[in-house]
């Protein structure tokens, strides 16, 4: 099957306007390539503290023979999915001693958990904390006495900090390795449904606890198509896991299989033997282009406008919003997985999952084939569906069917004939929408505006009862020069519930989303921010605004003139300055990058 044309056109546009950035970034990493054991550089004292507490594996590390794989984990207790990579590193050294390498821990990189932070203060340092991650893996890998890289992380800013750390390693062979969802717990809906009437004070605490304990309830990824599992889509579609891995619950034979098979393949493609494959090889435009068909293809987490975006500028290449709605126009959605279904990661791996979405969108021309990853020589040999037999680890052809056709479907009979992720522009600025779990009738919003500084104040106004009639909530000052851009999940029970009454609302604001909220039509990362004069800061109470995602219009029917003419509304961020560690990052909020370059200090 021919490339679609519009994936070639876009493919094509990003590489043009990359070339010279793309160059200098590949020109280092060949430059940093070394056909030796990289600790054989050091000085004999250096070598000694490289294996001084290596145990059995000081011999073949003061030997300059075996390749030495460095790992960088995110491990934790307080994530669920992490805490699985607490046996990791020995389940890894096993391995490489298999494989004739060896295996160190590098380092370790802060992996906060978005769950307990979610509408408290640490929220705030919660996007910051994956540049925090980049830097931390630049760190741990900085020791230079590594020939090839595991990366230990799932969760919503660590894939994405990880990536970017390890890209100025991009002459070593990397690869992501991940620990899979936790078990179904309650659906994901019956859970929505309580936080609603929680939020409406028809629910108590102990019922919500119970019903969040219940869905939260193991080791392992959470099971909703938020930001984690998005990530694992993006690494399975650039090629950087072992071919299916994503998706295999943790503490299971086969997902012990496919860590030692990360690892074994890590160890096989050092610049020491015949098959080399370093990062930068597999991180290329093509690669990031499926990522981000993937993205559209399952209705994955609007978080990747951002990530994906700093993630391409880490390995020099400039991928922008356009990019992502032209794509998302073409793409069909594929998927139906909570929030944009009521099926969670495990149905839809059941149903087929990643192996079946990247061979159904290579058969239509919508993914490249002709890009190298971990694994091989095209992206085809990577759709692929692991199993254990007779104890040995196999990779097998995805159904030929999807077998669950609610929740996943072929390319010829879509849920959506196109990705639901839309660029939205007008006299507010740029943001983006993804409409592909709100229903079509609420797709375009024109109300009068109600103009909160924080989740409180609003929340507050729906607990007075002000809020019972169509609105569009503005949100100013949450972007990542004001208070570090957190997610505002607390908001969609709230508004979840007045659209529930009837009632026409919609969302605007410079901060973020979580990648699990759904039904409520949300215009979200606004640039450009209230903090750096944005007209979002300019929009008062009873202005009309207009969300139209089918148009891909956000406005506030306000002249011009009239609007600039405003001052920017004021709002006190002096507490948002201190307390859980926010004074930390005071010169992050001051050198953040906007939101439509990936909203980073590090590019």
């Amino acid at each position: 099957m021919p490339l679609h044309p519009v994936l070639a056109e876009v493919t094509a546009r990003i590489e043009a306007r990359s070339r010279g950035r793309r160059a200098e970034y590949e020109a280092r990493m060949q430059a940093a390539r070394r056909d030796t054991p990289a600790r054989t550089r050091l000085a004999c004292s250096n070598l000694a503290h490289v294996f001084a507490a290596s145990g059995e594996d000081k011999p073949e590390l003061k030997a300059p023979v075996w390749p030495n794989l460095g790992v960088v984990t995110a491990y934790n207790d307080m994530l669920s999915a992490h805490q699985p990579y607490e046996h990791y590193p020995e389940i890894i050294r096993h391995a490489a001693r298999s494989a004739g390498a060896v295996a160190q821990v590098a380092g370790g990189v802060p992996a906060m958990c978005d769950g307990v932070t979610q509408g408290y203060e640490g929220m705030e340092l919660s996007l910051f904390s994956r540049d925090a991650i980049a830097l931390g893996t630049g760190v741990a890998l900085s020791h230079d006495a590594f020939d090839g890289v595991l990366l230990l992380g799932i969760c919503d800013k660590i894939v994405p900090g990880l990536f970017m750390g390890a890209a100025p390693f991009g002459h070593l062979p990397i690869v992501f390795v991940p620990g899979g969802p936790m078990p179904s717990g309650i659906p994901n809906a019956e859970k929505a449904k309580v936080r609603q009437r929680y939020a409406e004070g028809l629910a108590t605490r102990t019922e919500l606890l119970e019903v969040e304990s219940a869905s939260y309830h193991s080791a392992g990824t959470c099971t909703f198509y938020g930001t984690a599992n998005t990530n694992q889509m993006c690494m399975e579609a650039m090629g950087l896991h072992v071919p299916g891995a994503a998706f295999v619950n943790p503490n299971t034979p086969l997902r012990k299989a496919l860590t030692e098979a990360a690892t074994v393949r890590a160890a096989k493609t050092t610049a020491l033997g015949a098959d080399h494959r370093p990062f930068w090889e597999v991180a290329t435009a093509k690669a990031l282009v499926n990522a981000v068909v993937g993205l559209c293809a399952t209705g994955g987490s609007t978080n990747h406008t951002l990530h994906l975006v700093a993630m391409a500028r880490a390995v020099g290449v400039e991928l922008h919003w356009e990019d992502f709605a032209d794509l998302s126009a073409v793409v069909p959605l594929l998927a139906r997985v909570y929030p944009n279904g009521s099926a969670d990661v495990n149905h839809f791996h059941a149903a087929g999952g990643m192996g079946f979405v990247m061979r159904e969108l290579l058969d239509a021309g919508l993914m490249h084939d002709d890009v190298k990853t971990i694994w091989g020589e095209g992206l085809r040999n990577h759709a692929k569906e692991p199993a254990l037999r007779d104890g040995q680890l196999v990779f097998l052809e995805p159904p030929a069917t999807s077998l669950d056709l609610d929740v996943l479907r072929p390319v010829s009979d879509p849920f959506s004939p196109e990705g639901g992720l839309r660029l939205l522009a007008g006299n507010l600025g740029r943001g983006v929408v993804k409409v592909s779990a709100v229903k079509p009738d609420h797709w375009t919003i024109e109300a009068p505006a109600r103009v909160f500084t924080s989740q409180a104040a609003l929340e507050a106004a729906f607990k007075a009862g002000e809020l019972d009639r169509d609105f569009v909530a503005v949100l100013p000052f949450q972007g990542p020069r004001a208070i570090g851009m957190p997610e505002l999940h607390k908001l969609t029970p709230v508004l979840g519930a007045l659209q529930d009454r009837g009632h026409r609302v919609a969302l605007v604001t410079d901060g973020r989303m979580s990648g699990a909220s759904g039904k409520v039509l949300s215009a979200i990362h606004v640039t450009p921010e209230a903090e750096d004069g944005g007209p979002i800061g300019r929009v008062r109470d009873g202005d009309v605004v207009r969300v139209d995602a089918e148009a891909g219009l956000i406005e506030v029917k306000v002249p011009d003139a009239e609007l600039m003419a405003r001052p920017v509304v004021e709002a006190d961020l002096s507490p948002h300055q201190h307390g859980v560690g926010r004074e930390l990052f005071a010169l992050f909020r001051r050198n953040v990058g906007t939101a439509d370059t990936g909203a980073s200090v590090l590019l």
